[in-house]
């Protein structure tokens, strides 16, 4: 009798309640009618709101009745505020409400999760050109690989980021170690890392997380007109762009758990702190644990990365961002190849190395603390013109245990097959300090009735390296092959058990007691470099009619550093046709890039006496032409282009005989699309071809004619796609299917020792999806043929067999 009393006490609480409010329906839409998604809707002063699901449609139910503010807000747009009035036991359905897009916005709008939006593009960089030219009107190829693909993908490291874009291949893993310990890539033919962040200097040894990542741009050629010469490639450079603050309450939370140990949460936390939202903080965090494929090795990292931006008015703004990372790993397995003498193997089958071999142990491990914060200022000086003053501060480091096997051993007694490596070891402790200030000027007016936009700047550069780490010691040899060791000499090569760190085929002691044992009496560096580069550059594109535009940029550079002083002078040009407007781009590209190179010490054979030799800086020029092409409203949109760079004066020999007269080529094509045709499709899809060539260099030289190590495969393929149902009742599910291929790699080329070539591989993967309400469920299983395949740069790093990744994620 008292649950039935107490059941019509609520029955008749709720109709008062359901007679004394009301509910509310609309639609979000941009200016080109396409649905926004995840558009925040606020009543203020209720503390009732919904989000934007993926047609644009909301409901806010049971809102009580009254006169209410509804606040609509997207990132990238600007906010809206409706006077509704809500009336008991009725609907309000809202006219179609249009977002406009913010003028003061420079990086590119992105609509989230829209079915008709090409979510896998972004139509504008502020980063590029250091201008925000859309991609159609830039005379230079760059790819983006955007957030939403990522997050589809469950990407979690950096290298599976970088599939998604043509002509890039890795060259070899994260070592950690000190001053280049992030990861190699081949871009165009020469190896890149990864050294910017929002346009900025943010030199890591480590892998840069994903979780801070809103879009990569691969921009591809030498770039030493806007960006100099210290932290790019004559290939092109890699930019991260991170998440930043947005003026409503959002976020989500996630978990991803997989193969090898995989575990990882992480958190996207956005909040205003005040009632406008001109002040607002977000924060991105991640915490990764996951162990190697191989029989030992883990990684272990955390990551914060808090961003603030306050709009003080209608001029002044200022964002601040963050970066705290701490990695703790072992170092991956990497095979180098000899590079004195004739190679023992020439292939993977002669090699015949067990890939699930790690000849590591978790014992030996590296810790990377990376450290960078980023403030920029801008000021609106005029209708034309803005200030921007940034300046960034970073420190990355080095503590710990470094590895690695070299081809050295040749003649072992006993062993008349296989392949023997001594193992290397040293105890790293490098820090890497980098300061960067630059102030721009950013222009966008009218001379003689033509459009100029305009960048003109100054920039300071100062890299620090302290370097306190010991000399390699040799901690055993490891063989690799086929043949019985029972008749070895045991006095070159044992094979020993000792606490289960020690394996058949390996005499090394892989403790930290051993290990520090051995390195007790070798001595410790007590090096300390400085840098210092000053530059001023310009940079002004020109519309001499609204379908013919020309860039013409100039940068100079003074280098300083303890023993050496250089000074580079570095142009760009570009002109880009666009035969129908915003839809069909013809352009071309000169572009120049530099390398500051270090003095070297010379033997005089006739003397005896040694020589210093200072060089000219070296130079990159690159010719460029393609098209570019954007159909169905922005939904399809492609580059072709073909390039070719030639490098001079690369520096040769070494010892008795150092000269300046390299010369190499890399000449190429490449093509890339991304698209969304229909409701719920998208794709983005490359290709790539290069052939480079090492020129022109002294009659002896070990690399005249052959084909650089660095060049990577010369064809490379990436494709994904997917597909999500956008109604129905299945609305929301949906798949996806691409992968990665590469032709056959000559990691090891030369005159002298030989060819070693890796194979050709495909790599396919698939995903299945399911976002219901504030919920999404990811599943991805990686390398679907369990294909074995290897990276490598006059290395051999074995890449992960099939494996599995699912995420959970949360959005509110």
């Amino acid at each position: 009798m008292n649950r039935q009393i107490l059941l019509l006490i609520l029955l008749i609480t709720y109709t008062g309640f359901a007679q004394n409010s009301g509910n509310i329906k609309g639609v979000v839409t941009s200016e080109k009618n396409e649905a926004v998604s995840e558009a925040n809707i606020n009543i203020e002063g209720a503390s009732i709101g919904t989000r934007t699901n993926t047609n644009g449609s909301f409901n806010i139910n049971n809102v009580p009745e009254g006169n209410y503010l509804l606040r609509i807000s997207y990132i990238g747009f600007k906010s809206q505020q409706i006077a509704i009035s809500i009336e008991g036991g009725a609907t309000t359905q809202l006219p179609n409400i249009v977002l406009k897009v913010s003028e003061e916005e420079l990086n590119e709008v992105v609509i989230n999760g829209n079915g008709n939006a090409n979510k896998f593009n972004r139509e504008k960089s502020a980063y590029v050109s250091k201008l925000p030219l859309k991609n159609i009107e830039n005379p230079q190829v760059y790819d983006n690989i955007t957030a939403e693909i990522l997050n589809e993908q469950i990407v979690t490291s950096f290298d599976d980021a970088l599939k998604n874009s043509s002509g890039i291949t890795k060259l070899w893993e994260s070592t950690g170690r000190g001053g280049d310990g992030a990861g190699y890539y081949s871009l165009r033919g020469f190896p890149v890392q990864p050294n910017l962040v929002n346009g900025l200097p943010a030199i890591t040894n480590g892998s840069p997380d994903p979780a801070n990542i809103e879009n990569i741009e691969v921009i591809k050629g030498p770039s030493g007109t806007l960006y100099g010469s210290s932290l790019i490639s004559y290939g092109g450079l890699i930019n991260i762009t991170t998440k930043k603050p947005y003026d409503y309450f959002g976020g989500n939370i996630s978990y991803t758990l997989g193969s090898f140990g995989l575990n990882r949460v992480a958190a996207d936390i956005n909040t205003p702190l005040d009632e406008e939202g001109d002040i607002a903080l977000r924060v991105n965090t991640a915490y990764q644990t996951k162990n190697s494929f191989q029989d030992a090795g883990f990684s272990k990292s955390f990551f914060i990365a808090p961003s603030f931006s306050y709009k003080v008015n209608d001029r002044l703004s200022f964002l601040v961002n963050t970066e705290f990372y701490n990695g703790k790993s072992t170092n991956p397995t990497m095979l180098f190849l000899d590079r004195g003498a004739p190679l023992t193997a020439t292939n993977i089958d002669e090699l015949n190395y067990d890939t699930n071999r790690s000849y590591t142990s978790n014992d030996l491990t590296l810790e990377n603390p990376t450290y960078s914060l980023q403030g920029q200022m801008n000021y609106k000086l005029s209708d034309e013109w803005t200030s921007q003053t940034v300046i960034s501060r970073g420190s990355a480091k080095s503590k710990g245990y470094y590895s690695y096997l070299y081809e050295g051993t040749r003649f072992v007694e006993g062993l008349d097959e296989g392949v023997v490596f001594t193992r290397f070891m040293n105890n790293q402790n490098s820090t890497t300090l980098t300061t960067d200030f630059q102030q721009n000027f950013i222009g966008d007016f009218e001379i003689f009735g033509m459009r100029n936009r305009m960048v003109a700047g100054l920039d300071y550069f100062q890299r620090e390296v302290i370097d306190n780490g010991t000399g390699y010691v040799g901690n055993g040899s490891v063989y690799i092959g086929n043949a019985s060791l029972q008749n070895v000499n045991e006095s070159v090569f044992g094979i020993f058990e000792q606490e289960n760190y020690i394996t058949d085929g390996d005499s090394g002691i892989l403790s930290t007691a051993a290990v520090d044992g051995l390195l007790e009496n070798i001595e410790r560096n007590n090096i300390h470099t400085k840098e210092d580069i000053y530059s001023a550059y310009v940079s002004n594109v020109l519309n001499i009619t609204p379908a013919l535009s020309v860039m013409a940029s100039l940068r100079i550079d003074q280098f300083e550093n303890d023993s050496n002083s250089q000074t580079a002078l570095s142009p760009k040009f570009g002109v880009v046709y666009q035969p129908i407007i915003d839809k069909v781009s013809i352009f071309a590209n000169y572009m120049d890039g530099f390398s500051n190179v270090a003095p070297s010490e010379a033997i005089d054979q006739s003397t005896g006496e040694t020589r210093r030799i200072t060089f000219d800086p070296e130079h990159a020029s690159q010719f460029e032409f393609g098209t570019k092409l954007n159909f169905l409203n922005d939904k399809l949109f492609a580059t072709l282009s073909y390039y070719d760079i030639e490098v001079e004066n690369i520096v040769l020999g070494s010892g008795f005989e150092v000269t300046q007269d390299g010369t190499q080529y890399s000449r190429g094509f490449e093509a890339r699309i991304t698209a969304s045709p229909i409701d719920g499709l998208n794709l983005v899809a490359g290709f790539s071809h290069n052939d480079s060539e090492v020129t022109e260099a002294t009659a002896n030289d070990d690399f005249l004619g052959r084909r650089p190590e660095s060049a990577g495969p010369e064809n490379l393929a990436n494709l994904w796609a997917s597909y999500r149902l956008t109604s129905g009742a299945a609305e929301g599910f949906g798949i996806g299917f691409g992968g990665n291929y590469a032709s056959e790699n000559m990691i090891f080329n030369r005159n002298i020792a030989g060819t070693f070539t890796l194979p050709s591989y495909t790599v396919l993967n698939a995903a299945v999806f399911y976002d219901v309400d504030q919920f999404s469920i990811n599943l991805k299983l990686n390398n679907l043929t369990n294909e074995d395949y290897f990276n490598g740069w006059s290395t051999i790093n074995p890449q992960a067999p099939r494996n599995f990744a699912a995420a959970l994620t949360y959005n509110f």
